[in-house]
């Protein structure tokens, strides 16, 4: 039904646009766009997608998208109008913006023709995603586990057809990351097979085969070709310009966001040391002795972050919201932890279902967050959970605007995350462990570093290696969450500076709102505010909120 009605819109752009609104417009891209929106590793950008669908990157399905979004944008443009209201102001541009990631995708940063490990998050990465959800596997979601398995080989069909000039960089990223997929996958199917109903427990085994068999000649093909790709990866300052303006909407160039990030890494290490130095007395924090004692420890500090944000008047936490849980990392799940953030934060039709981390078992072993995670997991879940990314998310799927109840760009989640670990430090939440508040600050390190190495690998100043080799040694963290973060910041640019440029935002705009109103600032009103537009680009928030046009229009 819904592809039905999809083809009848796109098919007859002029009776959709007879009786068209900015309200159906966004309704309509946002159906076109659960079909058609790539998979990532990331776990903000997910987005519910129709049972069943079977996804295509041949080069008529490119065509077909690139033509569709030709057909929204002119709807788009012809409903411009400069007499309304700064909210309705803001659901313009905020389409623009949405329009402006999609012509990004497949025309500028083209990971499609030129990076074989997109088609790796297109497959495994997508089959990862319908596993993350806790049990129990109904029916459908069964059936779709087996649906995304069978969809893979005809996808890796395609990255053979669309791969003309892969960079190699990216493709030794594939090889690697499918070095063990027999075993991998093997291990799923023993985790997942019990778990699944009716027919579908027979068709995994076959399914499962069939997928292993098509990424393994996948890496082989990648193999034999690698000595003839080229070992350019940067976007160039063209195409990254157009993702600050156009699609994030950030009031910066990329050297004035490295200004910037240079000077809050310095502060950071400034404070960082100091703390140190003032903790120098105290013993170290201690690791959970077990993944229980983990699990029970982190229920109790959520709830006593619900309770701080609340009696504190910081942000209104409404009594229907759900928790934000860590459960025991199942075996299939860890099977491919590497294809995906390995948790789940529902979604819009799940509203009522509380947010799920799958967490390993302690261990001084572990990589650069879990390893933080077993020591306090507050200053992850703060960013995560609760008042971030989880929190954040499940308010703006109720917002009363529906036209802003979907993701658009990473500026304002991740900002808003990153923005949230200092909020609460400068509350008070981590008064009562100060080794705790050294973690704060090594974060807020990390997200100004890698404003560097996002700027450096878009501008080609910056190997993929030598921007994983700077994270290890600047931040530092251990190597192979370092490979991985350059590797995603290598692929995706423009994620890796969300994180700083959102919280830069943030903290002028609270500066701004404070200065404008003056003793009658309501910091909690501004927070809601905030984290209810979670999804809108900051530079937007601010137009809403000031009744004014302060940003260059995006088109």
């Amino acid at each position: 039904m819904t592809r039905t009605i999809l083809l009848l819109i796109l098919c007859n752009p002029l009776a959709a646009a007879a009786q068209d609104s900015l309200p159906k417009l966004a309704s309509d891209f946002w159906m076109w766009r659960a079909q058609y929106q790539p998979f990532n590793a990331d776990d903000i950008p997910r987005l519910e997608r129709p049972n069943g669908l079977k996804r295509s990157w041949s080069n008529d399905a490119v065509a077909r998208q690139k033509s569709d979004v030709a057909t929204f944008e002119e709807r788009w443009k012809k409903l411009e109008s400069k007499n309304v209201l700064a909210a309705d102001r803001v659901d313009y541009r905020l389409m623009g913006s949405a329009l402006g990631r999609v012509h990004w995708e497949l025309e500028l940063n083209r990971r499609w023709e030129r990076d074989p490990s997109f088609y790796v998050e297109q497959t495994v990465s997508a089959f990862t995603e319908i596993l993350l959800p806790p049990p129990p596997f109904d029916e459908v979601r069964s059936k779709e586990v087996v649906a995304r398995l069978a969809n893979i080989p005809s996808i890796l069909d395609d990255a053979k057809a669309n791969l003309r000039r892969p960079a190699a960089p990216f493709a030794k990223l594939a090889i690697d990351g499918l070095a063990n997929i027999r075993a991998q996958l093997a291990q799923v199917e023993r985790g997942v097979a019990p778990l699944l109903s009716g027919d579908s427990r027979k068709g995994l085994g076959p399914s499962i085969e069939a997928a292993t068999k098509a990424l393994e000649s996948y890496r082989g093909w990648l193999q034999e070709r690698l000595p003839t790709m080229s070992e350019q990866t940067a976007i160039g300052r063209e195409s990254y310009v157009y993702f600050y303006r156009n699609v994030a909407l950030y009031p910066f160039s990329p050297e004035e966001l490295l200004a910037a990030a240079r000077q809050e890494w310095a502060r950071s290490v400034a404070f960082e040391e100091t703390e140190s130095h003032r903790n120098a007395a105290l013993p170290s924090l201690p690791i959970f002795p077990n993944i229980e004692a983990q699990v029970a420890a982190t229920q109790k500090r959520e709830a006593q972050v619900r309770r701080y944000l609340s009696e504190k008047g910081i942000l209104t936490v409404p009594d229907d919201f759900p928790h934000y849980t860590v459960r025991p990392l199942p075996s299939y799940i860890d099977a491919l932890g590497d294809f995906n953030e390995q948790d789940d934060f529902t979604g819009p039709s799940r509203l009522k279902d509380d947010c799920v981390r799958w967490a390993p078992n302690p261990s001084t072993s572990l990589g650069y967050f879990a390893l933080a995670n077993v020591h306090d997991p507050r200053p992850d879940l703060v960013h995560e959970g609760v008042p971030g990314h989880y929190m954040q998310l499940w308010l703006g799927w109720r917002n009363p605007d529906p036209i802003r109840r979907h993701y658009y760009d990473s500026g304002a989640n991740e900002g808003l995350g990153f923005y949230a670990e200092e909020m609460m430090l400068q509350e008070g939440l981590f008064d009562d462990s100060p080794h705790s508040r050294e973690i704060i600050y090594n974060f807020a390190r990390l997200r100004a570093l890698r404003v560097e190495v996002d700027v450096k690998l878009a501008l080609g100043e910056f190997t993929l290696d030598q921007a994983a080799d700077y994270l290890a040694r600047m931040v530092p963290m251990d190597k192979k969450t370092a490979h991985e973060e350059a590797s995603m910041f290598a692929t995706s640019p423009g994620q890796a500076i969300s994180y700083q440029a959102g919280k830069l935002q943030i903290t002028k705009f609270l500066a701004d709102a404070r200065l404008k109103a003056a003793d009658k600032f309501d910091l909690r009103a501004f927070s809601d505010f905030v984290w209810r537009n979670g999804n809108v680009p900051i530079e937007l928030q601010r137009e809403e909120w000031f009744g004014e046009q302060d940003v260059a229009h995006p088109h």
